[in-house]
């Protein structure tokens, strides 16, 4: 948000002087979603950044005339969000970082530092509209790589404790964490979680490496925000979302704690840190 307030500033919106934002969070309880879309559409706000998936299909049902900036992590297209990427025609426009895409990557990447891994948990939100799109992918590339994927649900914080007792019993030994706003908003539960069963875990962003996960690999979301924050300056000066295309960050950051590997007992070869672009110590 702080990014996000600094990129309008840029821009010329100054908040205080010509711009009012207000943040509104659901807290992880989707079921909230539809409530607080409507807030903005009844006043009406002049545009609805929605900073999530699920926040994106909340907002599309109130209005489709008040222009919303979405960031999310699935395929807008596929989804049917927006007719094209391009173009996204009607009132729609944001910032997709293809996090379901990258999944792939990111199991080779846990596999490359953990090759001795047989079953590899998944920890996902059922209530994610593109949960099960993710759930598919790194289903067919687990065995193409002879790991075994194991999928475990949490849909709330509540449902953290038992889904990682279900790793551990079901042997997993490493863990998947993909891009889901309940997870990054209790990444520090998460991560101690992983630290006190001992579990080698992969996340999406480096937020989750900072607060003492092992690694992480995907999008800036410092960026991802400022790039948001360039698509509402242009509505605001009379640009139509129709006409913005989907934005796609080029840059994908791979980040490596040295701490956490060492508690885990974990070698990282120099070569994998190399390529790493950011190493905590």
């Amino acid at each position: 948000m702080a990014d996000f307030r600094e990129d309008l500033r840029d821009a010329g919106y100054i908040e205080g002087q010509n711009v009012v934002i207000e943040a509104q969070w659901a807290e992880g309880q989707y079921d909230r979603l539809p409530m607080l879309a409507a807030e903005p559409v009844h006043r009406p706000a002049a545009v609805i950044v929605a900073g999530s998936l699920p926040s994106v299909f909340a907002a599309k049902a109130e209005t489709s005339t008040i222009p919303i900036v979405f960031i999310s992590a699935g395929d807008p297209v596929q989804l049917g969000i927006v007719a094209s990427l391009n173009r996204p025609g009607g009132n729609i426009t944001g910032v997709n970082f293809f996090a379901v895409e990258v999944a792939s990557k990111r199991l080779e990447l846990l596999i490359e530092l953990v090759p001795t891994v047989t079953v590899i948990g998944l920890l996902t939100n059922p209530n994610n509209p593109r949960t099960d799109v993710e759930i598919g992918q790194l289903q067919a590339a687990a065995p193409a790589v002879g790991k075994q994927l194991l999928v475990v649900k949490a849909s709330a914080e509540r449902d953290f404790d038992v889904a990682f007792e279900t790793l551990v019993q079901e042997r997993a030994s490493a863990v998947l964490v993909p891009a889901e706003p309940l997870f990054f908003g209790w990444r520090e539960q998460l991560v101690a979680l992983a630290a006190r069963h001992a579990l080698p875990a992969m996340y999406d962003v480096r937020e989750f490496t900072a607060a003492g996960g092992l690694l992480s690999y995907g999008l800036s979301l410092k960026g991802a925000y400022r790039l948001v924050a360039g698509q509402v300056a242009r509505i605001l000066k009379g640009a139509k979302p129709a006409d913005l295309p989907i934005l796609q960050p080029t840059k994908f950051e791979l980040v490596v704690n040295l701490r956490t590997a060492k508690t885990l007992g974990l070698t990282i070869p120099e070569s994998f840190l190399l390529r790493a672009d950011e190493v905590i110590e």
